[in-house]
């Protein structure tokens, strides 16, 4: 069954979508904060929640709370830009997303135990350990579920964008030549030279070397099979097992080339592959 490649509008539509949807980011986190911090300190006391006889509105630590929510966003979306320009604008993957979380509720932590001593010092109260921690296990709890909330929606635009509209800019002496990924279908070496394989089976001559590409590509996307070639998932057209453990890989696009006629991954790699390929 064939599919139907992306048009440049369309292209345009999905760029226009993740630059709309931030186009008010502190508006819609504010609005987060509130809501986030009405629920959570109507919930807190007996006296604040709703229905009680004795309800008083939590206006204390109502506001303490937004102030530590802002506190928390301006970290985490500091955090965020950082992890943006550095890894999640070539690839969103799991343990990236892990350390940027691991690292947003390090720098949380960092902030509120100075923070909480010092209001207590301010307010003529006396810091326990016992509850210091437990408040910083719940303000962290919180934190990774408002994380969640704030940047869900970004991160998963970002990983649409890192499969289906990024591209590469193919430098061939005098010659630049941009390609979107999807219109890629690998990289071989041959001779000592890098050749770009388009879907059609033309061909691009490169300055790269093969392990340059491999830094600057989607490793969701493409796969180093073996020392000659990057093949591209979507350019694959059969997998065949052959002897030793090794397997065979076939690509759609239709080049006269040994290198790409005889795509094969070492029973070393074959694991890793079948991982990459599911």
């Amino acid at each position: 069954m064939g599919t139907t490649k992306p048009t440049k509008n369309t292209k345009k539509t999905v760029r226009d979508s993740y630059i709309s949807s931030s186009a008010w980011p502190w508006f819609q986190k504010i609005i987060v904060f509130t809501i986030f911090s009405l629920v959570i300190n109507h919930l807190a006391s007996r006296e604040s929640f709703p229905g009680s006889a004795s309800y008083r509105f939590p206006i204390e630590g109502f506001l303490s709370s937004i102030l530590l929510c802002i506190l928390i966003g301006i970290i985490a979306e500091l955090n965020f830009k950082f992890y943006k320009k550095k890894y999640f604008s070539k690839k969103i993957e799991k343990i990236t997303l892990v350390r940027f979380m691991a690292s947003t509720l390090g720098y949380i932590t960092m902030m509120y135990i100075p923070l909480n001593i010092i209001l207590n010092i301010v307010t003529g109260g006396q810091t326990t350990f016992y509850y210091l921690v437990i408040g910083l296990l719940i303000t962290l709890l919180l934190s990774f579920t408002l994380i969640g909330i704030l940047y869900a929606k970004d991160l998963y635009n970002l990983y649409k964008l890192s499969l289906k509209d990024a591209e590469i800019t193919i430098e061939s002496g005098s010659k630049i030549t941009k390609l979107t990924y999807e219109n890629i279908a690998c990289f071989y070496s041959e001779n000592k030279i890098v050749y770009t394989v388009r879907n059609d089976g033309t061909t691009i001559t490169t300055d790269f070397t093969l392990n340059e590409l491999e830094e600057k590509i989607n490793d969701q996307l493409f796969f180093r099979a073996n020392r000659q070639i990057i093949i591209h998932k979507e350019a694959i057209d059969q997998i065949e097992k052959i002897e030793n453990g090794k397997l065979h890989i076939r690509l759609k696009a239709a080049i006269e080339n040994d290198v790409i006629a005889a795509i094969n991954v070492s029973r070393y790699k074959r694991k890793e592959f079948i991982d990459w390929f599911e």
